[in-house]
């Protein structure tokens, strides 16, 4: 069976956050070791280049990256050193209209010595919906998890993710799991998207008990929201969110906090990275933000008239060195 290079990247992901060993995962993906290896070795050297199949390649250098341009893109690197290599691309592209490539990208850090491992998040649940959206404020995700504040106890985080951006669109610390704390998260994110009633988007949601209370229910019947429920036992079904929740726990609990004000300041600093800033490899590498406020195509064209502008330049000084060198 031929895999596509996005395939076996998310196979990649899926072994590296199993929690059932390497070769269980792979014989329940039907996927043979080495194969798997191959995959792995390839995407450690070459980034999510590395994963698509060889071809033959002419001994044209017509778009080699200047040295001098190498050495601005690794200056770049060391400052902004908390991005991917992928993340980095295309914030240079964007923000220095300087169009480079993912895979060249892994190639030059590699060759400075700033990477030694593939750089990506890891899974901890499918990414997908069964039942794909095509639109912002479609279908909503919903769930909460937890943090301890030293000396006040444990707060709980209910989040309010739009499925087909990725983009937070509402949030609440609170001291419970209630129905009435979900209610409240979701009136936020219903205030911030001033959606009317007749186009209400579906609530996704886990079994939890706040999820499927009888006022938390009465209360999406008034809004006319659908709420919809994973199946038991499967976080796979909200997998977004279960992704979102995961970043975010990995970043906020680098710090201690010592009050609820720290850490709502602290939660308030990273979704407005992750909705304004931080690209995402499933919508085109683009923010949250650009999708969910219609932006996107603006933003997909601008980078190709970036790469187009870029391609001339390289191309014009590579044929005058050679030039120079005959």
């Amino acid at each position: 069976m031929r895999y596509s290079p996005a395939e076996k990247l998310e196979i990649i992901r899926l072994v590296d956050g199993s929690d059932i060993g390497v070769t269980r995962t792979l014989k329940e993906l039907g996927v043979h070791k080495s194969t798997f290896y191959n995959w792995y070795e390839r995407y450690q050297l070459h980034g999510p280049e590395g994963l698509r199949e060889k071809k033959h390649r002419s001994n044209q250098i017509w778009n080699k990256i200047p040295q001098r341009e190498k050495e601005q893109i690794v200056e770049i690197a060391l400052e902004k050193e908390e991005l991917s290599a992928r993340e980095l691309a295309w914030y240079i592209t964007d923000h220095y209209e300087n169009y480079i490539s993912e895979s060249s990208m892994y190639r030059i850090l590699r060759e400075y010595g700033l990477m030694t491992a593939p750089a990506h998040i890891v899974l901890s649940a499918s990414d997908e919906f069964k039942d794909k959206t095509s639109r912002p404020n479609q279908m909503w995700q919903t769930d909460f998890t937890y943090f301890k504040i030293i000396g006040w106890g444990w707060y709980y985080l209910s989040t309010v993710l739009d499925d087909y951006s990725r983009y937070i669109v509402g949030w609440e610390l609170c001291k419970g799991m209630r129905a009435e704390d979900a209610e409240s998260t979701v009136r936020k994110a219903l205030a911030h998207a001033n959606l009317p009633k007749d186009n209400r988007p579906k609530l996704l949601s886990d079994n939890g008990s706040s999820y499927i209370a009888s006022e938390f229910k009465q209360f999406l019947n008034e809004e006319k929201m659908l709420g919809i429920h994973g199946r038991p036992l499967h976080p796979q079904t909200q997998g977004k969110i279960e992704r979102y929740n995961r970043s975010l726990k990995n970043h906020i609990k680098l710090e201690n906090y010592y009050s609820t004000e720290e850490l709502e300041r602290a939660v308030e600093k990273f979704v407005e990275h992750y909705n304004h800033h931080r690209y995402h490899e499933s919508i085109n590498n683009l923010t949250p933000a650009q999708v969910y406020y219609n932006k996107a195509a603006g933003a997909l064209e601008k980078r190709n008239r970036c790469k187009i502008k870029t391609m001339k330049r390289r191309k014009q000084l590579n044929l005058q060195s050679k030039v120079k060198r005959e």
